[in-house]
């Protein structure tokens, strides 16, 4: 539409639209839609949300009508004989079509009301013209029986639902000659399903154009708006609702198709190249069809893979065949082929901590996803997860996924990631050859960016991956919560295979040790001594298996010995005491503190909000000084807060409600739930082909979507009962058994000093234990509950909504400006002009960080939302989880 007067005729008939009721079927006036469009600019500027919204609202049945227009026109071209031929059947008719529907679609989704509407019109049986019959009436499209031009009724034939044929000829359209790929020869078919590049299923790939990769970006863009029904669901209904959209791509029974549409989608994104990129600056040069092209190839296939399946009463669920066909992959070049795709976008961030150009790694394009699809594929794909362990490639994987979670710790727009990554480790370390890999020495720490690098650093792949998990626990400004148990689970499944722990190492399990043991710690939350059982089975492990191979740890233990000594005879009113001895000695130290305490940083976590007073402080996981006093917790020169807000008496009410006091607070807290261990034995007993990470197609079973393992409403009071309910359970026989041995045999004196003597060393090795006999190795999985997958899929959408964003800098986006249940939209100011943002239309979208689902608010006040995909540099939302 190069002419302006052009521009003005389809603006006219814009509006036309909305104030001219029951427009006739068989008017020329809807060709206009296809005909006179030349971009898909052209349809996002002159179509505006509001004209939308003034149509759907004033004339519901001239949006009909349109979208039956437009895809019954998509329908004709698509079985046309001479399609895409620029004369008789151009290309561009088609294309407008599509993005009529992809601008449309979402301002009908965003209406509530609308639902049964959308319900019928779009999946309810229906009646068409035969192909005779519409060859030879001049009507202009199918589906419509009350036009001016009456057909008799025997030439109307039924036909499948709307949006099945309309899902299933956007398949075929992926794969069409001299549309997507090559010019068939004649007398073949149109349709060739030829898998787009070569890698998974495929040696070669096949020749390509720009026009070829830009028409499959314009076609997944819809089959993702389709699919993008899910972001106008709560995060609570979306798992188990599910959309009809994704349930028909997912359980599509054509093999063929399936394995086409997948195998296309994975190889064309792992063949991307970050490193082609001779200026790293992305956002100069993001619309670049190849990296539009990747974005959505990415994006459709996490959204297809991901997808649970929703179950219906009295029917068996079918499978989603996307998930299916890449968990049955298992040759070794395919799976070095995905490892390789994914370590090359993975490593962009530490290659450009080596670039001396400024801002290299402001933008990291494609990494959280890249990081979604490893952990989906090491769900669903036993061989593979054993692929990447048998091969040593684990390590490199362990120092990326160290890498982005240390990175992001304390980025408020990037908790989901963080989260991501913890689950990630924890699907990695149930394999037993992940623990036994990890004693490898460690010796590349010294080329890592500073943000993972561990100063003085030395020891192996095991001691760097608990050293880093340490190091999240205690300086994640109490971000990271929901994923302790995760986090110390990793800990628990490869303790029984760990060889040689360094002296560093071993004291940061005993600060973890001592401060979860500590009285404010263990009273603050009713479910907080489960992370001091996992952390206990964790040591026992290293005891009963490897006691000869860490006498390091075991010195430790030893010079921590009346901290097990007293966690035996731990009462309420001994914890109670303990926590108000400590806040007189906070109390007493204040004034000489706050001086350097106003301007100080702080190092600790606020792991739990405070179950008390008002005046309440959160327990911290700090460092926890070397000293012998029992249950201490957190240094004396954390900040001024601490002492303002004492750890308070359990009897007082809570100043701040449950995190489970809402819906929204529980979907923003809900992760994957631990399970207790397993040992080997028995999950050599499980069924063949069983996975631990299965989601399965059930949801409904995996648990009530409202059971949470956080306090009840109104705050938790611990009791003595509630302390004997799991006192007795903790595991320490096993410690308790050491101490008392090592004890009576070593001389005391050889463990006091701060650096342990060799001496001492060598006489832990020569002690052999008695009472202590190893235990059946236990490997600590998760389960899915319908509220993570809420949380997951919400994760997934805020992703693709950022992204959009920067796909349509200088447009509008799809669903930008809608009416989003899955995650909260919020409008941020404009920013200046800048290098890569110069002063024009770009500035009207305004910045862009997008939130995801994730926030964690510990301390009752407003805090920036988590669980997020990363800041965009320019745009013009924030996404956050939606409110209760």
């Amino acid at each position: 539409m190069g002419a302006s007067d052009s521009k003005l005729i389809f603006k006219k008939g814009i509006f036309r639209l909305s104030e001219e009721r029951h427009i006739p079927a068989d008017d020329a006036y809807w060709t206009s839609f296809w005909e006179l469009p030349e971009s898909s600019e052209d349809i996002f500027s002159l179509f505006s949300a509001a004209d939308v919204r003034r149509t759907r609202d004033n004339a519901l049945e001239n949006l009909e009508t349109l979208i039956l227009a437009v895809t019954s026109r998509l329908f004709i071209l698509r079985h046309h004989p001479s399609f895409p031929e620029p004369e008789l059947a151009p290309e561009r008719e088609a294309l407008n079509c599509i993005r009529v529907l992809t601008r449309v679609l979402p301002y009908l989704y965003e209406k509530e009301q609308l639902h049964p509407w959308e319900e019928r019109f779009f999946w309810g049986q229906r009646r068409k013209r035969t192909r005779k019959s519409s060859i030879a009436s001049e009507v202009l499209f199918d589906g419509v029986q009350d036009g001016r031009t009456r057909v008799p009724a025997e030439e109307y034939e039924d036909a499948r639902p709307l949006a099945e044929e309309l899902i299933d000829t956007l398949i075929d359209l992926l794969f069409f000659s001299d549309l997507t790929v090559p010019r068939q020869p004649q007398g073949r078919p149109k349709v060739s399903y030829a898998i787009w590049q070569s890698g998974v299923g495929c040696n070669a790939s096949i020749p390509t154009t720009k026009e070829y990769e830009s028409n499959r970006c314009e076609i997944l863009r819809l089959l993702l708006t389709l699919a993008g029904q899910s972001m106008y669901m709560t995060p609570s209904a979306l798992p188990t609702e599910g959309t009809r959209a994704l349930t028909h791509i997912c359980t599509c029974p054509d093999k063929q198709a399936v394995l086409s549409v997948l195998c296309s989608l994975l190889n064309t994104t792992l063949k991307y190249n970050p490193a082609s990129w001779r200026v790293p600056y992305n956002t100069l040069v993001f619309k670049d069809p190849k990296q539009i092209l990747i974005t959505y190839t990415l994006q459709f296939l996490l959204v297809t893979v991901l997808y649970p399946i929703p179950e219906q009463p009295s029917v068996a669920t079918p499978k989603n065949f996307y998930r299916h066909f890449l968990g049955r992959l298992h040759r070794p070049q395919d799976f070095q082929f995905i490892v390789d795709g994914m370590t090359r976008i993975l490593n962009q961030p530490l290659q450009a901590n080596a670039s001396y150009l400024p801002g290299t790694q402001s933008s990291v394009r494609f990494a959280p996803e890249i990081i979604m699809l490893f952990w989906e594929i090491t769900q669903c794909n036993k061989r593979f997860r054993s692929f990447i362990i048998d091969t040593e490639r684990a390590h490199d994987f362990v120092i990326l996924i160290l890498f982005y979670a240390l990175e992001y710790k304390g980025d408020a727009s990037k908790q989901g990631v963080v989260r991501m990554c913890a689950f990630l480790l924890q699907t990695l370390s149930v394999e037993k050859n992940f623990g036994l890999n990890l004693n490898k020495t460690f010796e590349a720490q010294d080329t890592l960016p500073p943000a993972i690098r561990i100063v003085g650093f030395r020891g192996t792949y095991a001691d760097f991956l608990i050293q880093s998990i340490y190091i999240l626990i205690t300086k994640s400004q109490g971000k990271l919560t929901a994923i302790y148990p995760a986090l110390v689970a990793v800990i628990n499944n490869i303790s029984a295979y760990l060889d040689g722990l360094s002296a560093a190492t071993c004291i940061k399990i005993m600060q973890l040790f001592n401060s979860m043991s500590s009285p404010s710690f263990l009273m603050a939350n009713e479910t907080n001594h489960d992370l001091l059982q996992s952390l206990l089975e964790a040591m026992n492990a290293i005891i009963e298996h490897k006691y000869q191979k860490n006498p390091e740890f075991v010195f430790a233990i030893l010079k921590n010995r009346k901290r097990f000594e007293a966690l035996r005879s731990f009462t309420l009113e001994s914890g109670q005491e303990e926590i108000e001895r400590r806040n007189r000695r906070r109390k007493e130290t204040a004034a000489s503190n706050d001086a350097l305490e106003s301007g100080s940083t702080r190092s600790s976590v606020e792991s739990l909000r405070s179950p008390t007073t008002p005046l309440s402080r959160v327990p911290t996981l700090n460092e926890v000084p070397e000293e012998d006093g029992t249950f201490a917790i957190g240094d004396d020169d954390d900040d001024s807060d601490d002492e303002e807000r004492p750890t308070p008496a359990p009897s007082s009410p809570s100043e701040n409600p449950s995190r489970a006091s809402s819906v929204a607070g529980q979907v923003e807290d809900e992760v994957p739930r631990q399970l207790r261990g397993m040992s080997e034995k028995a999950r050599g007993k499980m069924p063949a082909g069983a996975q631990t990470f299965s989601r399965q197609n059930s949801i409904t079973s995996l648990g009530s979507p409202t059971a949470t393992s956080q306090s009840q409403v109104g705050g938790f009071e611990p009791s003595a009962q509630w302390i004997e309910s799991w006192l007795p359970e903790l595991p320490l026989h096993t410690t308790l058994t050491l101490i008392q041995q090592l004890t009576a045999l070593i001389p005391r004196q050889t463990t006091s000093p701060d650096t342990v003597m060799p001496a001492a060393l060598h006489n832990i090795q020569e002690v052999k234990l008695v009472g202590v006999d190893p235990s059946p190795i236990r490997v600590q999985s998760f389960e899915w509950s319908p509220m993570a997958l809420g949380w997951y899929e919400s994760l997934l959408w805020g992703f693709i909504f950022a992204s959009e964003m920067q796909v349509a800098k200088g447009t509008v986006g799809i669903w930008n400006g809608t009416s989003i249940k899955l995650f909260r939209v919020q409008e941020t100011a404009a920013q200046g002009p800048s290098l890569t943002s110069p002063r024009g239309a770009v500035d009207a979208v305004g910045s862009n960080i997008v939130s995801r689902i994730g926030a964690i608010n510990l301390r009752g006040v407003p805090v920036p939302t988590s669980g997020t995909v990363p800041a965009l540099p320019t745009g013009g939302t924030q996404t956050a989880p939606p409110r209760g």
